[in-house]
């Protein structure tokens, strides 16, 4: 956790389907973290993202996954290609290519599967950014393994997650300059009988195996390093502390 004190002192198959090619207005949606006029939102069949041009990263991508959506009905491989709705500066498979790291995921794979064409968008680099290969095949997966399994307990999960940029500690990749995280973020709010409960999570972009539970915090303390309120539809009160009995399933 040191990377992540020094962030929080310093900032107090085949491919089948057809991708629409004209974005469309953002949504409306628990989902959905605060965001400028000026960020370049994209709107894909699964998620929503916001792409940064100059770290050649979203900076957040966010999603509603439902237990019903939590489903392999479509399971084919893509390769990473541009989003067709994103204007350059943009990244590319060549950025990534012998770089020594994943193109990870931010909206899973595994999430997208009950639409070909949403899982195919999660392919774009819209979507992706560069993870050290441990943590994103161990803590990582494991904290999306554990979304599904909420989806699937609560009938809906709403989820927020991205890079943290932090000092740029791991530098940049590929001759575009696509800047490697110093770590990540992710956010989850579940409705239950008695309101909305939330969680987040902070995962060094580093060799990372723990259990979902050893990254949690507050959406508060998460929100304290993006600088983003992460749930503006939600009272204060929802974000300011977490049940971890609430997502041990």
């Amino acid at each position: 956790m040191k990377l992540l004190m020094v962030i929080l002192s310093l900032l107090v198959a085949t491919c089948t389907a057809q991708v629409p090619q004209q974005p469309v207005s953002a949504p409306a949606g628990v989902e959905l973290p605060a965001y400028g006029e000026d960020e370049d939102i994209v709107v894909r069949t699964g998620y929503t993202a916001s792409y940064n041009h100059k770290t050649l990263t979203p900076d957040w991508v966010a999603w509603e996954l439902t237990a019903e959506e939590v489903s392999d009905a479509y399971d084919f491989d893509c390769p990473f290609s541009r989003d067709p709705n994103v204007e350059y500066p943009k990244a590319s498979r060549e950025d990534y290519a012998h770089s020594g790291w994943d193109k990870g995921h931010m909206a899973p794979r595994a999430d997208m599967k009950w639409s070909a064409q949403a899982l195919e968008e999660s392919y774009f680099f819209t979507n992706v950014c560069p993870q050290d290969h441990e943590m994103n095949s161990q803590a990582w997966r494991k904290i999306e393994e554990l979304t599904r399994r909420l989806a699937k307990h609560y009938g809906a999960v709403y989820v927020v997650c991205g890079p943290v940029q932090g000092t740029g500690h791991y530098g940049t990749i590929g001759k575009a300059g696509v800047q490697v995280p110093d770590a990540f973020f992710k956010a989850l709010a579940v409705n239950t009988s008695d309101g909305y409960h939330t969680v987040g999570f902070l995962v060094e972009n580093n060799r990372q195996d723990g259990s979902p539970k050893r990254y949690a915090v507050s959406v508060d303390s998460v929100e304290t390093v993006v600088g983003r309120d992460l749930f503006p539809s939600l009272p204060e009160e929802a974000e300011a502390s977490f049940d971890w009995n609430i997502w041990k399933y």
